[in-house]
């Protein structure tokens, strides 16, 4: 998926949480450039990889290993009021 197809179609494993189908605002809040390493998904339910990084569900593609970064506080305060944890951030703590 190109970052154009991306920004008009939405995170295809998470839109229904994030809801960034085209809202471009949405895309450029809730993405970071900023990450170490990355993992290119093949065939992601026979990955030992993906099951580690439990994203054995996701669609093939490319995906970051660790994010710089959090999601904004609006957004996270809506994550929650949703009930929906933040993984792999400091608002895990809260």
């Amino acid at each position: 998926m190109s970052a154009a197809e991306f920004k008009k179609q939405g995170c295809p494993n998470c839109d229904d949480i994030l809801k960034m189908k085209a809202e471009q605002e949405r895309v450029l809040e809730c993405t970071t450039g900023t990450y170490d390493g990355a993992i290119a998904l093949i065939n992601p339910e026979d990955s030992w990889v993906a099951k580690w990084q439990r994203i054995n569900k996701f669609v093939p593609g490319l995906y970051a290993v660790r994010l710089t970064g959090s999601l904004p506080d609006d957004i996270q305060d809506e994550l929650r009021e949703r009930r929906i944890p933040i993984r792999g951030s400091a608002a895990e703590d809260h």
